[in-house]
């Protein structure tokens, strides 16, 4: 089976999840099968899986959860911000996992349990009485960096904690391709009209199941009227004296350093 609920015992990457942050052992080692077990006794609202094609085993465990002392925890951007992509893919996948998983228990379709699906090369879950087979979803984001000869456009963003000035992002509407999505978003956001929309790059972004679609545009027309529900300010900024913006290596920092 590719989803493996409660595993006895496992030979696979385990990872370890509080929330949205990652438990790692404060001597540095990998964490094992072992230390899953050990701090599955943490809480009693935990969630135990392996995916077998992808060779993580996972524990995921409350926020709040009181860890022993030879363990600490970290943001999953942070982690991601000193790893790199490639060592954080494991993470990420596990963590949209057990986002998935925690918010999928019933067949929409009849509202029967569902259980793991049977396949060995993919990840779903099966209705047992109507077979509806679902699989993990994924919600495909744009973000965009707008290019004004030497400026470019930033945007402080109402929602969020941080108080990065980032590029304008947003979810894609049902119908719509990514470049539609851009210039609708960059409307309603700014007001700003743009042309020769060109990709860039993607990234997982699983805060909860976000793919990111990175793009770059040339103002065309406008000027700037922020949608005051999501930002709180927009501006031209040169892109050699921008104010603070995400971390490193995130899209949204590739996108505004050209990396």
């Amino acid at each position: 089976m590719a989803i493996i609920l409660s595993p006895e015992t496992s030979s696979c990457r385990c990872i370890a999840l509080a929330g949205a942050e990652v438990v790692l052992r404060r001597d540095g080692r990998p964490l094992v099968f072992g230390d899953l077990k050990y701090l599955q006794g943490a809480s009693d609202d935990n969630m135990f899986f392996e995916e077998k094609h992808t060779d993580i085993c996972v524990l995921g465990l409350p926020q709040t959860v009181s860890l022993p002392e030879s363990f600490e925890t970290t943001t999953l951007r942070n982690y991601f911000a000193e790893r790199g992509e490639e060592e954080s893919l494991p993470y990420f996948r596990a963590k949209a996992l057990y986002e998935w998983l925690g918010k999928t228990r019933y067949c929409p379709i009849c509202g029967t349990r569902l259980e793991p699906g049977t396949s060995e090369e993919e990840t779903s879950l099966v209705c047992p009485n109507c077979h509806n087979i679902i699989f993990p979803r994924i919600e495909p984001c744009i973000i965009v960096l707008v290019n004004r000869g030497d400026n470019i456009l930033l945007a402080l963003h109402r929602n969020r904690i941080s108080k990065y000035y980032s590029c304008i992002a947003g979810f894609m509407e049902a119908g719509e391709s990514a470049e539609q999505a851009v210039r609708r978003e960059i409307m309603e956001e700014t007001g700003i009209s743009v042309r020769n929309i060109r990709y860039f790059g993607s990234q997982s972004w699983p805060f909860p199941s976000q793919l990111m679609l990175g793009f770059t545009a040339e103002y065309e027309s406008g000027e700037i009227h922020v949608q005051e529900s999501e930002l709180q300010r927009a501006a031209w900024f040169p892109r050699n004296n921008c104010p603070a913006t995400p971390p490193k290596g995130s899209i949204a920092y590739r996108l505004i350093h050209q990396e």
